[in-house]
């Protein structure tokens, strides 16, 4: 497929001060949980939850927080409340920390 990549290094990774914005492509409803692919820069993040309400996004939020190895309250949405497309700002980490915890969690079945 166009645009789709199976590796992580390809993921876009902004870096802030004090943290990173990550670059996400929401799939709600999932019948699983989990990091799929990479698509076009943005990591697809697969929640059971609803987009209804905020429930995807606050799922979305905990699965990073997961993955990224960090505690919720680093995890924020920066961009895209209402969109599939999601940036999400995760303090304390840098750009290279990141893409290894991404990298990590990719390999896990």
């Amino acid at each position: 497929m166009k645009g789709v990549s199976s590796t992580v290094t390809d993921v876009r990774i902004t870096p802030v001060p004090g943290g990173i914005l990550l670059d996400v492509h929401l799939r709600p409803r999932a019948s699983r949980a989990g990091v799929g692919a990479v698509r076009d820069g943005a990591l697809e993040l697969r929640v059971c939850a609803p987009p209804v309400e905020g429930e995807a996004n606050a799922a979305a939020r905990e699965l990073l927080a997961e993955v990224l190895g960090v505690s919720r309250a680093r995890v924020s949405l920066h961009q895209g409340d209402k969109s599939r497309r999601k940036v999400f700002r995760v303090e304390g980490l840098d750009p290279a920390e990141a893409a290894r915890r991404l990298a990590g969690a990719a390999k896990k079945p």
